[in-house]
């Protein structure tokens, strides 16, 4: 193995740079993958987001071991693995009253240097924590949605979906169409997609929707109305992050119902409500940052048994050295879902 590997890095919105940078070192109880496959998030997208520039871009990898630390006896070279960038710690205040991601050490732990590049060290806490050996029935394209698509199935969980109820997603990428996808998993009767983009809302359509509305060119409230017997949805997610959105979403609720927040806005953006319609729509709001590895495991389970249609998910491919485009597809956010990058080459085309 040579020393030094290829990544690519983050240093502006419009500055994604392939560099040399050394392969990470391990230590006792650690491991180093060799990069199959690794998916780029929306998230990537968002400037006030990331903390830290410059920044190894990606943090959905799949990997297979190529070296392991002293006393690392679970894994050996060859095995696949997925292993989340972010874990939890069992005995903290936030864990153990089930918020594992708002402990401060959750964000703490990350991949080294990151997921687009051709080699990553995971820590031991890591593989105490959320590590799965990867059965051969999940392709390592399936594998770059389980840490996006758990953090989905995350958010599913404290939604109160009841058996029947209608579901609507504001907002039909990548995410929005997860939500589509695995809401009659926990029981949604109508799920109903909402998109400015019809090549969107046809996906929708392919991942389960029963309807769709595009907010463009139709009334929601109404179209909502007229689909669900003149009431509006049980539960609404909303996956874009814009006030607009927001607002959109919470419009679409039924009284007694569910609006879960399943993207962030900005810092310092204000989201003001009346509050006499609050109190007496007993509307619940919740929101679930990222996903844990209770997440992770319940994913894999559903994949594993054919629930999730993960690969039909994947719309574009990239080797390492065209992670520039890649990005700036993402950036776009068009005619795309999720997008991989190959750091040692596209499987079936010869490795840059």
């Amino acid at each position: 193995m040579n020393a030094m590997m290829r990544a690519a890095v983050y240093h502006a919105l419009d500055d994604i740079r392939l560099e040399d940078r050394p392969v990470p070192e391990i230590g006792p109880g650690e491991v180093l993958l060799k990069t199959l496959a690794c998916g780029l998030c929306g998230g990537e997208t968002m400037a006030w987001y990331k903390k830290a520039q410059p920044k190894v871009l990606g943090h959905e990898p799949v990997g297979e071991v190529v070296k392991v630390g002293e006393g690392v006896t679970d894994y050996k070279p060859g095995d696949r693995l997925f292993v989340n960038h972010h874990v939890g710690r069992v005995n903290s205040h936030w864990s153990l009253r089930g918020h594992f991601t708002r402990d401060p050490f959750y964000s703490s732990m990350k991949l080294d240097p990151g997921g687009v590049c051709e080699y990553y060290r995971v820590t031991a806490q890591h593989l105490a924590m959320d590590a799965h050996k990867l059965p051969d029935s999940i392709s390592n394209e399936a594998a770059t949605t389980i840490e996006p698509w758990s953090c989905v199935l995350s958010g599913l969980k404290v939604c109160n979906i009841q058996p029947g109820d209608t579901v609507a997603v504001v907002g039909a990428g990548f995410m929005g169409q997860g939500f589509v996808h695995l809401a009659p998993l926990f029981g949604a009767g109508k799920v109903v997609s909402l998109d400015f983009s019809e090549w969107r809302l046809e996906k929708a359509r392919f991942f389960g929707a029963t309807h769709t509305i595009n907010p463009k060119t139709a009334d929601a409230v109404a179209e909502m109305r007229a689909l669900n017997n003149g009431r509006l949805a049980d539960t609404v997610i909303v996956i874009a992050p814009f006030p607009s959105a927001w607002e959109q979403a919470m419009a679409l609720v039924e009284p007694g119902g569910c609006l879960h927040l399943g993207a962030p806005l900005p810092p310092g953006t204000d989201w003001v409500q009346d509050g006499h319609k609050a109190y007496f729509d007993q509307i619940t709001v919740t929101s679930r940052y990222s996903s844990d590895h209770r997440d992770t495991y319940s994913y894999i389970r559903l994949l594993e048994a054919g629930r999730i249609r993960a690969e039909d998910a994947i719309s574009h491919r990239f080797g390492i050295e065209d992670s520039a485009e890649a990005f700036r597809m993402l950036v776009e956010a068009e005619k795309s879902l999720k997008i991989v990058v190959y750091p040692h080459g596209i499987p079936g085309k010869e490795a840059a």
